[in-house]
């Protein structure tokens, strides 16, 4: 897909992530058209399985632009997320050096000026051609737009956290023996968060907020047509309804979007005409990841048919 004509609207960015397979909302549309507009992070917060991460990857299928992903983690450091110095190219520089030490000091005069001389040389050990880019420099460095997705971010610590400050606010990473490096071109940043911790307000006041809940029955029901296409209006409405219905009750984990795709998916291939209570506990565990749902599910199953049956 071609780079749409700067600047965007609203409703363009809804066809256009329509036409990626990304049904999204009047928030969700308005919120990107302000980010790429203004050049804001955006922070996206809700439960699992909302579309958090494919909103990024919406974006940069949207834009033409290339998505470089960062998943954190307990423990992630810069040397995993921003750089890392090329180990072995130094050590192979270093005894090319010593090699050519004899030729590098011929004519010196003194022990001040050899030093002189080697420090002329000890400064490339410490370039940027000795440098290995992880994703955060990748998006700073790139010559053309990118999409950076810091996937999770409550998952990492607090001191990645506040490292990421200075990139959010001003687009540029500060390393200690080079100096500060400048994005060439502002990414489009996303920092999801499944809200396991509360993150700081420092980086909120960089981002733009954005909560995407679990859809509605109207708006999941387009996502299914648009992702599942093959399957019937009345199986469609019969699936998203019985989803809806599950996500009230009390279960560890609640289904996921993609897994009401996965369930469509499942009941087209068996050729499914309507739901069934035989039907449904057989595919089940499709829908739900855990036995302790699969059997709570199965126990008020005749209850949500009725309730399913009523609508």
């Amino acid at each position: 897909m071609t780079t749409p004509t700067h600047p965007i609207s609203v409703d363009q960015i809804q066809a256009g992530f329509a036409q990626s397979g990304y049904i999204c909302n009047d928030d969700i549309a308005m919120t990107m058209f302000l980010a790429y507009q203004l050049e804001k992070p955006v922070l996206v917060e809700g439960p699992p399985g909302v579309g958090k991460t494919e909103l990024a990857k919406a974006t940069a299928h949207y834009l033409n632009y290339e998505l470089i992903r960062l998943q954190c983690y307990e423990g992630l450091d810069e040397a995993k997320a921003l750089y890392e110095w090329k180990y072995g190219k130094q050590l192979l520089y270093t005894q090319v050096l010593k090699d050519k030490l004899g030729d590098l000091l011929k004519g010196a005069h003194g022990l001040a000026e050899s030093i002189d001389r080697l420090h002329e040389f000890g400064d490339i050990f410490y370039s940027e051609q000795f440098l290995e880019p992880r994703p955060l420099l990748q998006a700073l460095q790139a010559e053309q737009g990118t999409v950076l997705l810091i996937d999770e971010i409550d998952k990492a610590d607090h001191e990645f956290e506040s490292f990421l400050l200075e990139m959010l606010s001003d687009y540029q990473i500060s390393i200690p023996e080079i100096g500060t490096i400048k994005a060439r071109r502002h990414p489009i940043v996303f920092l999801t968060s499944n809200n396991t911790r509360e993150l700081s307000d420092a980086l909120k006041r960089r981002c733009l907020h954005l909560y995407i809940p679990f859809p509605d029955a109207a708006l999941e029901r387009s996502i299914i047509q648009t992702r599942v296409p093959g399957i019937s209006a009345e199986l469609q409405a019969q699936l998203v309804g019985f989803v809806q219905e599950i996500r009230k009750l009390d279960l560890k984990k609640q289904p996921a979007i993609s897994e009401t795709i996965d369930w469509a998916r499942t009941l087209l291939l068996l050729h499914a005409e309507a739901l069934t209570p035989e039907l449904v506990e057989s595919t089940l565990n499709v829908l739900l990841k855990h036995e302790e749902d699969i059997s709570n599910v199965k126990d008020d199953l005749r209850t949500l048919f009725n309730t399913l049956l009523k609508r």
